[in-house]
């Protein structure tokens, strides 16, 4: 059983959110529903509540009879704040209908009422299956605004074209069929497939201080370990993060390692590592460091230059590989630059002695560090997968089913 948080705003569609509650609970899954206001208009709170035999909630104000339990889910013994409660239980939330409005709202980060709260503060996989007049779904404002939330990793269940809601008007706006925007959600429900695991996952780039405040250091933002994080957790693994100065949103259910530099990196992965079913090694480590970092700010007065030698920090994969126990799988990622990417993954492949490696072409500005977009190729022992050029959250999945099935093959192949 999954657990979907539902929101439904103002249009008349708000009728075939109806259909999208009494197809998911007949599936066997819990839902809560949130309302805008502008949505009563057209659908009370009565029906949605004998649908899934839960309160529904519409105001921030709201107190939750349920204190933020889905059905079957034992009560909060507290009283909860309800739009946190709720989405922190979500394996997905789904905004159907969405309407111009509210997608405008999510896409700017607005906190206004209940649902874009719980939109905000949610870090469960979000799809949006926008419902409107033709000519407010091309504007090019809403346009706009779905395609930055698709960026995001949101899931856009596309409109249908045909008869709206206007007398005589046909176009795009329909909200897609009930069974489509039910099957788009549960295309996030995943098995447990990762449950009784323990995943180690590195994100974010070192700094190497040169002084009190300077230090060398990259453009990793950390986004594709939390993406890995994020997807490993839902898929029931227990997973620690390591994080080298990532400012990003991670999910309550992973353990957070803040770290700086290499050699901090470096240690907090080795504590972790023996106790490890997976590594995932996707930080950017620096490769050198200053040899003497200055106990204080470098000052510029009187310099005509600044020369500082560097020396090269550990090879962490390549130390962790050499110490692996048999079972433990160990995923390693390369930036290169251009062509001969490939030849070089496959060279860090053998050479590290890793189960995988996941190669990026950090020579395109659209992909790679400091993007919310990847496009990338798993290379194993047996084959190269290539990933398509889309959000983070999307290769994280690749690269976890690529990890899944590295596990099965293993099995198969231990003695018996």
């Amino acid at each position: 059983m999954a657990r979907l948080l539902l929101g439904v705003t103002g249009g008349i569609a708000a009728y075939k959110a109806v259909e999208i509650v009494r197809l998911a609970t007949a599936a066997g899954h819990a839902v809560r529903v949130i309302q805008t206001p502008a949505s009563l208009h057209f659908v009370g709170k009565a029906t949605f509540e004998g649908i899934t035999g839960a309160p529904v909630l519409v105001e921030e104000w709201d107190p939750d009879p349920a204190r933020g339990a889905f059905p079957g889910d034992e009560r909060s013994t507290h009283s909860p704040i309800s739009h946190l409660e709720l989405v922190h239980r979500a394996d997905a939330f789904a905004v159907a209908p969405a309407s111009a409005n509210t997608i405008a709202k999510l896409a700017g980060g607005h906190a206004d009422n209940l649902l874009t709260s719980a939109a905000l503060a949610s870090v469960a996989p979000l799809v949006i299956a926008p419902a409107m007049n033709s000519r407010m779904w091309e504007h090019p404002a809403t346009q706009s605004n779905v395609e930055t939330l698709r960026l995001r990793g949101a899931t856009i269940v596309s409109p249908e074209s045909g008869r709206l809601a206007s007398r005589g008007e046909w176009g795009a706006g329909r909200l897609a069929e009930p069974a489509t925007v039910l099957s788009a959600i549960e295309s996030h429900f995943v098995a447990p497939s990762l449950d009784g695991l323990k995943v180690l996952v590195t994100a974010g780039g070192t700094r190497e201080p040169i002084d009190s405040v300077r230090y060398v250091g990259n453009r990793s933002s950390g986004r594709m370990g939390v993406a890995l994080a994020t997807e490993a957790a839902r898929r029931g693994a227990e997973v620690t993060l390591v994080a080298a100065n990532v400012s990003l949103q991670v999910p309550s259910g992973v353990r957070v390692l803040a770290v700086e530099t290499a050699a901090e990196l470096a240690a907090a992965t080795r504590a972790e590592f023996e106790a490890a079913d997976v590594l995932l090694m996707a930080a950017a480590v620096a490769d050198f460091r200053p040899v003497e970092a200055e106990s204080t700010k470098i000052k510029k007065s009187g310099r005509s230059e600044l020369a500082i030698s560097l020396e090269p920090t550990n090879d962490i994969l390549g130390a962790l590989s050499a110490a692996r126990r048999p079972g433990q799988t160990l995923v390693g990622f390369a930036a290169e630059y251009g062509e001969g990417g490939l030849e070089q993954a496959r060279d860090k492949l053998e050479r590290k002695g890793l189960d995988a490696v996941v190669l990026n072409d950090i020579s395109r500005a659209d992909i790679g560090f400091d993007s919310q977009e990847n496009e990338v190729v798993i290379v194993t022992a047996q084959e190269e997968t290539a990933v398509a050029k889309g959000p983070k959250s999307t290769v994280a999945v690749a690269i976890l089913d690529v990890v899944e099935q590295m596990g099965k093959a293993q099995v198969r192949e231990s003695p018996r």
